[in-house]
């Protein structure tokens, strides 16, 4: 494609101009360098592949594990007349055959596929026949075993590269610490360390955190205080319908959102809330990934969340518009107390681990050596119920198996029907002839539905009943019924989780986890709570100073904004004022105890109302210690 990359920008997007970085990244791929862009939630990661995707000839693969945003993006640039097509778990086999034809063949400019598809043999063969100009994985923090949300399948993807193997890595995350950095350039194999950084900081939001024993009048307080729209996450299913009835009750219009909600009803409560019909969406963490609102004004937690990474992505869901929006934390001491259970019933013993694969077996009724690459519908609280089991430890063992790489545990995603006639044309014609009434709904299929000869389509029973003038059940049996007699692969609407075995069905002794990975997650997973808590119980440090320091921004600034400065900013000093005095009698204080009167004539250039300013705030939060008269640093704690 000859267009400049700022000629695509405007042809696609409509945009004059990239956003900052945005560029950089482009023109790094474009030179066929190995690229990592970190881009805060919001930053504009897409564009960064999919501009350069237009630009280069073939194909650009984009591994990404996240099924929603990946149909969301595809049906985007869709939207853009750009031939875009998407591989995942739970589709078909000649589903997956077709569609990998069509990106060696059919002109596809974008392939999204799920990393646990990289593996296979069928994707393997197509890849070598396809021409491929950029490799793309998008969240790929997931590839370092010791960040929070690893997913072993992204390890696979370096060695792809050997059948590409002129084709650049653009890598691209929103969250990660200079350890992560570090370990994905190694994972993917770059050729030279080449990272792209945006800082972390959001300037326009405003963070707080809110310790109160009354959480649900605060809740309360803190909505009729900012105007606008927000999400409120919660830990489980049971307190999103709690807390939105709560809110509806009080005058507040709210719906609340969890995996567990079937298809219809989730998409219907998630376009009420976009198109303002309610002001707030009360969810667990299934919702927010993908979704697009730029003006959401607040989102706040009345969970503590696990770690930063998981806080700083949701919190980043507020103000992508640019505009001043909070990012709030209403907690009390229970929920510290919740949040260290949660993280020890998230480590269950090898032994109960091994329990629930055997479990998993038998509910699926799997028989050992079978089941290798088999998808099965799974709602875990079915499971849950069947075997008496708690769910946080089961979930966790589920995960821990799944980092194991023994099983695949998909999000709950609304897939609708798709359609592909697999019977040639003459044999469809005779079909009609002989059955007439069959032969008046392939007719409506086949004016409805381009391509249905060569490609799955997604198709509407509901309008093809409309149109039919029946009802979508009868067209739902109709369609069954030319699936069995192979005339066509369909494939009905699905909503369910699903998991995935990536081995066959093992005998449960015989699973082999390393003792050292385990132990080590578990200290991974516990600096990242220490780190929460910091976050949280922090009354001294800039909330803004706390998470960029954490995502190795060691040069940021105080925001002056969040609820920690505004407290500061009471002393009416400027920082730099502050941080002079600061300065001046940090190590004197270190060294011995000193009066005011004492530290006023070692310091006579110093105003007099700013020092004491500056030890009371000191005392308020603990940095000095005053016994009698004297004041010391408090070198216990600092």
């Amino acid at each position: 494609m000859s267009d400049s990359i700022k000629q695509i920008l405007i042809k696609y997007w409509g945009y004059s101009n990239f956003r900052p970085l945005q560029e950089d990244i482009i023109n790094s791929v474009l030179a066929g360098n190995d690229t990592l862009g970190l881009m805060p939630t919001g930053g504009g990661k897409s564009l960064t592949f999919q501009v350069p995707g237009l630009k280069l000839e073939g194909i650009s693969i984009v591994v990404t594990p996240l099924i929603a945003l990946m149909k969301d993006q595809v049906e985007h640039l869709k939207q853009k007349k750009v031939n875009a097509v998407a591989i995942y778990s739970g589709m078909t086999a000649h589903e997956i055959d077709i569609t990998l034809d069509n990106c060696v063949y059919g002109g596809v400019k974008f392939l999204y596929v799920s990393p646990e598809r990289l593996k296979t043999e069928i994707f393997i063969e197509r890849l070598k026949k396809m021409n491929v100009g950029l490799l793309v994985v998008d969240e790929s923090h997931c590839i370092s075993q010791w960040g929070y949300d690893f997913r072993p399948a992204y390890l696979q993807i370096a060695e792809i590269r050997q059948y590409i193997p002129n084709v650049p890595v653009l890598a691209v995350t929103g969250t990660a610490t200079p350890e992560v950095v570090d370990d994905i350039q190694d994972k993917l194999e770059f050729r030279q360390r080449n990272v792209f950084r945006m800082s972390f900081a959001r300037n326009n939001l405003i963070y707080a955190v809110i310790n109160t024993e009354d959480k649900f009048r605060k809740l309360q307080l803190t909505i009729q205080q900012i105007p606008g729209c927000g999400i409120i996450y919660v830990r489980n299913r049971r307190k999103t319908k709690e807390i939105a009835d709560w809110l509806n009750a009080h005058q507040v219009t709210a719906h609340f959102y969890h995996a567990g909600l079937t298809p219809e009803i989730r998409d219907q409560k998630q376009a009420d809330w976009m198109r303002g019909k309610v002001r707030v969406m009360v969810s667990t963490n299934a919702f927010g990934m993908g979704i697009d609102k730029p003006d959401v004004r607040f989102v706040i937690h009345f969970d503590i969340p696990e770690s930063p990474e998981a806080y700083y992505q949701e919190a980043g869901r507020a103000g992508r518009d640019g505009q001043q929006s909070y990012a709030i934390i209403i907690h009390d001491d229970n929920d510290i107390k919740a949040l260290k259970r949660n993280f020890e019933e998230s480590f269950p013993p090898i032994k109960a681990i091994k329990a629930i694969y055997e479990a998993l077996g038998n509910y699926f009724q799997l028989a050992y050596g079978s089941g290798q690459d088999e998808s099965f519908d799974f709602i875990l609280n079915d499971f849950i119920k069947m075997y008496n089991l708690q769910p946080v430890p089961t979930f966790s063992a589920l995960k821990f198996l799944e980092r194991e790489n023994y099983i695949f545990l998909s999000e709950a995603v609304s897939t609708p029907s798709r359609l592909h006639i697999i019977a040639d044309k003459e044999e469809m014609y005779r079909y009609q002839v002989k059955n007439p009434k069959m032969g008046v709904l392939i007719d409506v299929l086949i004016r409805s539905y381009s391509g249905l000869f060569t490609h799955y389509a997604i198709i509407d029973e509901t309008v093809i009943a409309q149109r039919l003038k029946t009802s979508a059940l009868g067209i739902e049996n109709a369609l069954k019924l030319l699936h069995n007699q192979q005339l066509v692969d369909y494939i009905p609407k699905s909503g369910k989780p699903k998991i995935t075995f990536n081995t066959e069905r093992l005998d449960s002794r015989n699973l082999i986890f390393s003792k050292n990975t385990y132990e080590k997650l578990k200290e991974n997973a516990a600096k990242r709570l220490d780190a929460m808590l910091n976050y949280i119980q922090s009354t001294t440090k800039c909330r803004n100073l706390v998470l960029m320091e954490y995502f190795g921004e060691t040069e940021a600034k105080r925001c002056g904004k969040c609820d920690v400065c505004k407290q500061r900013n009471k002393l009416s000093m400027s920082e730099m004022e502050f941080d002079k005095v600061i300065e001046k009698i940090k190590p004197i204080l270190q060294t011995k105890p000193m009066t005011i009167g004492e530290l006023n004539m070692l310091f006579a250039e110093i105003n007099e109302d700013h020092l004491l300013n500056v030890l009371r705030y000191l005392l308020d939060t603990d940095k000095v210690r005053k016994q009698d008269y004297y004041y010391q640093w408090n070198t216990k704690l600092f």
